[in-house]
């Protein structure tokens, strides 16, 4: 059972409103709280309790979409820095990332990172199968036989989702910003065009700014509202292992299998080729568009189960609602999907097949958390058409937790008038609706 931790009182007034206590909400509330700006936080759950504490843990630049790498890269230096003004309590580790190869055509496609790495002055090499026996502290004949060889990312870093954004959320409390547990924001106060207020479950906060960060929720808040996007849930399932030997220390993964050592000496497994779709609305309303555009990660997508009752996108969920009706974010506060009994048995299976572990296999955990996904795979990061004061910040495809210092960084900058310090081009919200041809980046 959790504890409610972040309590603060319901103000009159703000700045800026986040909505959603995720690694996208905390960051640009922190960020945005150094601009000098009145910031609170709204979380219909708790801090991070959906995606933000169920992903895979990789902060990483290698084999990231072109246009989000320099925000990774900042992201990577912010990560270092927050650790260190928590004491290193939030996992954060330099490790590096190893995406593994079984074949001769894998690799040839894993090199392709190596040209666009040295675009970015990034350190990224090729190692070959006798270097990964010594890397994997192991020898030659009991290494994976179908591993022919790796690309590897030193730079590149992890940190335990479970710990970090709740940690940095207490960091940002204690800097001035306002943070309330189950406290959902029902709908949005809209004068002649311009946001006036947010209407909660607990009462009005007058505010001209907020930032929509709600994940695989953004785009029921934002239909409501009038807004339609073209975003997915899709369902992913991870195993988390008790101790076991230090097969090594970083991020990896090949073809059908990820694996990252935890802090707790167990580790964080999953499957690089196992996506779920649960089907709702919005799932035939779009899936046009995702078939042509989302090529690299379609061939991965599996159609399991209808959307249950009370998701965001289920058949039977209350699409309108007043500001004084109970609304579907406190009909279900978190979402908390059953993991894929399929998924777990091929992650067990795999992870056995690839390691001579000498303990016994304990499974502490296993989880699912749902990806808020767009068809291009990067995120919407924009202002909101038609409700001036609004930002969207959602659809970060599985690459959210990595980057939400950057992007949170960027939130910050647009809420107190800067020019962003990135290039956000790619992000606009318009790109799907101005006939231009969407740039689909790596898969989920």
């Amino acid at each position: 059972m959790y504890f409610q931790k972040f309590s603060d009182k319901l103000p009159d007034s703000v700045d800026v409103v986040i909505i959603g206590g995720g690694a996208i909400g905390i960051f640009s509330a922190l960020f945005i709280n150094r601009t000098g700006l009145k910031v609170a936080v709204l979380e219909k759950g708790y801090i991070a309790c959906e995606q933000s504490s169920r992903n895979w843990g990789w902060i990483r630049t290698q084999g990231r979409d072109i246009d989000e790498i320099p925000i990774v890269q900042e992201s990577i230096q912010l990560w270092e820095k927050i650790n260190k003004e928590l004491d290193g309590k939030i996992g954060f580790k330099k490790h590096g990332t190893m995406y593994l190869a079984s074949n001769k055509k894998t690799l040839e496609k894993r090199r392709k990172w190596l040209e666009i790495a040295k675009d970015f002055n990034i350190k990224s090499e090729e190692i070959t199968r006798t270097k990964l026996a010594e890397m994997f502290n192991t020898s030659k004949t009991k290494l994976y036989k179908d591993w022919i060889g790796a690309i590897y990312t030193a730079s590149d870093a992890k940190a335990e989702p479970q710990l970090a954004i709740p940690k940095i959320a207490e960091l940002a409390q204690k800097e001035g910003v306002i943070i309330i547990e189950n406290c959902a924001v029902r709908t949005l106060e809209i004068i002649a065009g311009k946001l006036d207020a947010v209407n909660t479950e607990l009462g009005v906060i007058k505010t001209s700014q907020a930032v929509l960060a709600a994940g695989a929720w953004s785009s029921l808040f934002l239909a409501r509202h009038g807004i339609s996007i073209p975003q997915l849930s899709v369902c992913a399932s991870v195993l988390q292992t008790g101790p076991l030997s230090n097969i090594w220390q970083g991020n990896s993964a090949d073809e059908k299998l990820s694996f990252r050592r935890r802090d707790d000496k167990g580790y964080t497994l999953a499957l690089p080729d196992f996506i779920e779709v649960m089907i709702g609305i919005k799932t035939l309303k779009y899936m046009p568009l995702w078939q042509s555009a989302a090529k690299n990660s379609w061939q991965n997508i599996k159609f399991r189960r209808i959307m249950p009752t009370n998701y965001p996108d289920s058949l039977s969920i209350k699409k309108d609602w007043d500001k004084d009706d109970i609304s579907p974010f406190e009909k279900t506060r978190i979402l908390d999907p059953k993991p894929s009994s399929v998924a777990i048995k091929k992650i067990q299976d795999r992870f056995a097949k690839r390691f001579f572990v000498k303990e016994k296999i304990k499974v502490v955990k296993t989880w699912a958390g749902m990806i808020d996904a767009m068809p291009d795979v990067v995120p919407i990061v924009d202002y909101a058409p038609n409700i001036e004061g609004l930002i969207i910040a959602t659809g970060m495809s599985g690459h959210g937790f990595g980057a939400s210092p950057g992007f949170g960084k960027i939130i910050s900058q647009l809420t107190s008038q800067q020019e962003p310090s990135h290039d956000i081009k790619r992000f606009r919200f318009k790109r799907f609706t101005d006939n231009s041809k969407l740039k689909v980046g790596p898969g989920i």
